[in-house]
């Protein structure tokens, strides 16, 4: 496959996009990583690659690099871009598609958990946009792949989190959902499950979102502001069950990770998320028999407890308020039940 490696002069923001990786081999000599990249990356070019380098988008083990760094072995190395994979080509594929709502200007989708939202490193194909391409393909048979209209997308959903996602289907819309997103004037409420007993009943969260500075897949809470961008998350508590919680999360803002990261910065990371230290016993008994119960628990919702539930925007046509409502998928409603019988059946 043709490695595309598009190149921005800007700063970098912290909406990065994981390109490429690799593993280099235990009997590597050592050898510029220019060089070795160029070698194993069709169609990218050395200049191309150091302009890349001199960006910061270039890691090795989690640290950026200069192109003059030689290679090791079992070097960890992965490129990143600033330009999001759906601008690359998207490929049809049938797949069954939990359409919410449909007209000229939007649709809204009810994404399950485990599906990637766009094509990107090691995501190419199976993704929510792949099934949107088919299904206009399906609506307009005249279309080729070279032909299909794009659909604009304004906020994304993590992998491993369900729930509701808006596409604009015009540029009209693009524009105009784009705006609402950037003045924090959407509607989105997110149900999670936290581990802890939340000590407020309500409160809201303000404390910054970037990228770790060591290991660029995780995202972090900055209480000082010094890196990262601006993050506010209103919760509200819902109902508790002594080791854990069930809350409600208002978005003001949406950065990539926010609520994982700022439940985590509260000290109650998300149950099961095995990126921010929610997929091990964080509160809780040291009795067999709970762990059981835990284990049971991650068996039973196997990703982070998140669910985006409620969605509300002006509609970019008509002018009015419209507000859509995805129930709790099963594995969460599993899950939440059986620590209501726990906690109903073990107090504190």
């Amino acid at each position: 496959m043709n490695q595309e490696l598009p190149i921005q002069t800007q700063d970098l923001s912290d909406e990065l996009y994981e390109r490429f990786q690799l593993q280099v081999n235990k009997g590597q000599e050592p050898l510029r990583i220019d060089k070795f990249l160029a070698s194993r990356i069709e169609g990218a070019s050395r200049n191309k690659l150091q302009q890349a380098m001199n960006l910061g988008m270039v890691q090795v083990n989690g640290q950026a690099i200069k192109a003059n760094y030689k290679i090791k072995p079992l070097d960890q190395i992965i490129i990143y871009s600033d330009i999001s994979p759906e601008q690359t080509a998207v490929s049809p594929e049938p797949m069954d598609l939990s359409i919410f709502y449909e007209d000229k200007d939007v649709m809204i989708i009810n994404k399950p958990a485990g599906m990637v939202v766009h094509p990107g490193s090691g995501n190419y194909s199976g993704t929510l946009l792949n099934g949107v391409a088919w299904y206009l393909q399906q609506q307009n048979p005249e279309l080729s792949e070279e032909t299909l209209p794009r659909f604009g997308m304004v906020h994304r959903i993590d992998k491993n989190t369900s729930g509701l996602l808006v596409l604009a289907k015009t540029d009209l819309a693009m524009r105009q959902l784009a705006k609402q997103f950037f003045d924090h004037t959407v509607n989105r409420e997110y149900i999670a499950l936290v581990w802890g007993d939340v000590q407020e009943d309500k409160g809201t969260i303000r404390a910054h979102v970037g990228r770790h500075l060591r290991f660029r897949k995780l995202f972090e809470a900055y209480p000082e502001g010094e890196h990262g961008k601006e993050a506010i998350t209103h919760y509200e508590v819902i109902e508790r069950f002594g080791y854990v919680t069930l809350v409600r999360c208002k978005l003001e803002t949406g950065r990539t990770h926010q609520i994982r990261v700022h439940m985590k910065y509260l000290g109650h990371p998300l149950f099961n998320d095995d990126f921010y230290g929610g997929d091990k016993i964080v509160k809780g008994t040291v009795y067999a028999r709970y762990k059981q119960f835990v284990e049971n628990c991650f068996e039973i919702c196997k990703r982070q407890a998140l669910h985006a539930r409620t969605l509300g925007f002006v509609h970019p046509s008509t002018g009015l308020t419209i507000n859509f409502e995805s129930p709790l998928p099963v594995d969460m409603e599993e899950v939440i039940e059986k620590w209501r019988n726990y906690s109903a059946t073990y107090k504190k």
